[in-house]
Parts: structure tokens; sequence; C-alpha cells
């Protein structure tokens, strides 16, 4: 079988005219940096500007709505666009994206042209406030409340680990609870949080894999109250639209494993013995091992993401895909600690490190692979749920691709 995707000559006159863009607007020096610790002030300013120009182009958000600021274009362009913003190391939009499909299905059409809008055309940025001291990973036991104030709510808690690169965003997104007496899963509210405002604090982590994340602090920040997405009971199953992607029920246009890349090529560049790593037998086949098990990796995205551009009923799809992914990252690391040993530790400011350290960086950030986005046994909790073999079961969320009315 062939698994290579044909493009149609349009298609590739699309990509040429991407690759001409990106070759007259990307300068080398603007290029993403290999270890994210790098990424400067320069380069946040530079790709502010730039992602405005590929919004307007249909570009940043190529399959989002046109009358919301997306391209309206179809997953083919998608594919393309994610292919060539690889190959040219364009940072994705500053924008945690898990907004943008909650923001669709649940907010009014007042609220698409006050929030949707500004986002997707990278006017301006948010990010996710979502993981708690306390609950971790547990959603439905966020702590931090909110209580109705007149037409406003007042908002006070506290967040770690919120991702976000650069300055802060113009809003914070997540669930607050709104009704401590009402039942699980019916005592939140789904809030976008100006930022800044009176009594908000977002601090910055200093952690093994970069300076992007932060302790966010709610101290009576007053919200109006057309920044509660949904009703005011309905804040889980809005998380939950947000989640259904998060948790790869989109799947993925243009699923590149550069680690993966990377170890091939170190295989068969270096030389050991009068030969290359890759005549060592052991060695071939656990880089071998690690090319397949990436290459599974891919086909479940790209099934997910097929399924989701045809707007099909996806149920275990993404969850699949979601469980394999976190644990082939280990499994990833792993490999390339016994094929590459001491050089998968040099980071890119020794002489000698392979890929400009690249591999360096891979190893710190998969230490902590488990644990974004949920922990994994969460992950594998809602696939048990999705499959049948759980107590409970679970139904997918509305996601723009399953939803054919918003409930706002």
């Amino acid at each position: 079988m062939d698994f290579i995707t044909p493009y149609t000559e349009q298609q590739e006159q699309f990509r040429k005219e991407v690759q001409s863009w990106l070759q007259e607007n990307v300068p080398e020096k603007m290029k993403e940096p290999i270890d994210l610790r790098d990424f400067t002030e320069e380069h946040y300013q530079f790709w502010r500007g730039k992602h405005q120009e590929l919004a307007a182009k249909g570009w940043l958000y190529p399959n989002y709505p046109k009358e919301y600021g997306g391209g309206g274009l179809t997953g083919d362009h998608e594919t393309i666009l994610a292919e060539e913003f690889y190959n040219f190391r364009v940072p994705r939009s500053f924008t945690n994206v898990y907004v943008l499909p909650a923001l669709l299905v649940w907010g009014t059409e007042e609220q698409k042209q006050q929030f949707l809008v500004p986002l997707l055309t990278a006017k301006c940025t948010a990010w996710q406030k979502f993981t708690e001291a306390q609950s971790g990973a547990d959603l439905a036991n966020v702590k931090s409340k909110a209580v109705r104030d007149g037409d406003d709510w007042v908002l006070s808690g506290q967040s770690v680990y919120i991702s976000g690169r650069g300055p802060e965003p113009d809003w914070l997104f997540g669930p607050m609870l709104t009704d401590a007496d009402a039942p699980r899963h019916r005592n939140l509210g789904f809030f976008m949080i100006p930022s800044p405002s009176q009594g908000l604090e977002i601090k910055t982590q200093a952690l093994l894999t970069s300076n992007e994340q932060h302790t966010i602090f709610l101290d009576n920040v007053r919200v109006p109250g057309d920044h509660l997405i949904g009703g005011a009971s309905q804040g889980w199953q809005v998380t939950n639209t947000s989640l259904e992607e998060e948790h790869g029920g989109r799947g993925r246009a243009f699923p590149a494993d550069p680690v993966v890349g990377n170890l091939v090529e170190y295989v068969r560049k270096t030389k050991m013995n009068g030969g290359t790593l890759g005549d060592d037998p052991l060695l071939q086949q656990q880089t071998m091992d690690a090319y397949i098990d990436a290459h599974v990796d891919g086909l479940m995205a790209k099934r997910t993401f097929w399924m989701y551009q045809n707007r099909m009923e996806i149920t275990y799809e993404g969850n699949v895909h979601n469980v394999h992914n976190r644990l082939k990252t280990m499994r990833q690391a792993i490999r390339v600690r016994h094929v590459m040993k001491m050089d998968a530790l040099l980071d890119g400011n020794e002489p000698g490190a392979p890929h400009g350290g690249a591999q360096e960086v891979e190893q710190r950030y998969a230490a902590g692979q488990r644990h974004a986005a949920g922990s994994t046994n969460i992950a594998k909790v809602i696939l048990a749920r999705r499959i049948g073999i759980s107590r409970t079961k679970e139904r997918p969320a509305p996601t723009p691709s399953t939803a054919t009315t918003h409930t706002g």
C-alpha cells in the first residue's frame, strides 16, 4: 500500500506560493530556535507581526471560517502549510489554540466577534488557565472561584504550569467554580479573563524545559458578565470541547517527528570501527524501531485529521493516538540515549553537539511529556471509557467538526 500523499497540480502550485512567501519574509535569524530558551523578545515582536500577515492571507488558521478571520481553506491546504511552516521553522501562534473550538461552538455571535475574531487574526493572544496545584490534571475539581456581583463576576484562585510565550496575553481562559453546592460537572463556568486586570498577577516559572510556564494569581479580579462562555453551570461542557482537540480529537495535518529524523541521520553518518553506527545490528534495530513507531504514530494522527475534516464521528480514534503519542515520546527518548549515548545530552553550546543540540532539548522536554495536557493515566482512562472497558462510558464533546449549532 502506498502511504505517500498525492498532491494535485493546483495543490503543488499552492505549495510554491507558500514557499515563495516564506523565502521572502522569514530571515534565517528569525526562524524558531532549536532551544526555546533562545527565543528572544526580537523573535516575539517579529512573529507577532508576521502572524498577522499570515492571518490576513488565511494561512494562520486555514480551516476556520473566513467570516471570523480564518482562511476557509481545506485540510489539504492546512497539510501543505503545516509542512512548509515546519521546514521554515515558523513558530505557531502565541495563542493556545484550544480556546478556538470552545469559542466557535459555545460562544454567542457577539462573543465570537469580541474574542474569536481578534484571536484568529492574531491581533490578540490567549493562554489556557487550567492546572491548579491542589487538583493537578483533575479539572472537574478546580477550586478557583467565580462569584456573581451584579452583571459582573469576581474571580479568585491560583493556577500553575500555565504555558505561554512572550509577554502577558490579552486573555486567560478556563473553568472556575461558580456554585460550590452544585453537583460535580454542573458547578463550573468558563471565563475569558482580561489581562492585565486589577488583582491578576502572572509569574514566570524557571523550569528545566524553558521559561514558558507561569503561575497565575487571581485576587478578586472583576470580569464582565459577557466574558462567561456558555451558561454559569456549563463550564465543564465548554472545557471539554477544548479538551477534545487537546486530547487528539482533531488529529494532525503534518505529524512531523524531527527526533527520529535526526536519529536516522546520526546513525547513517556517524563513523564507528571503519563503518557507521548503522552497521551495528543492535543500533540499527533500535533506530528502525524508532522509525516504525513514529510512522505508526503519524498514521494515527493523519487518520483522525482526515475524519475531522470530513465531519465524521470520532469516538476513540483521537484518544488512541493521544495515548500512543505520549508513550512513544518516552520510548523515543530512551532509544535516542541508547543509540547516541552522551551525544544525546550535548546542548547547543557544545561545538560537537549533533543537530545543534536538538536531542538534548528533546531529552528535557520528554521528561514532562507524560504530564502535558493531563497525565498519561488520565488519557488511558478517557480511552477506556471511549472503547467501553471502563465502569463508565464517555461520549466525545462537541467540536467545530461535529456541532451543528452553538448553544450560546
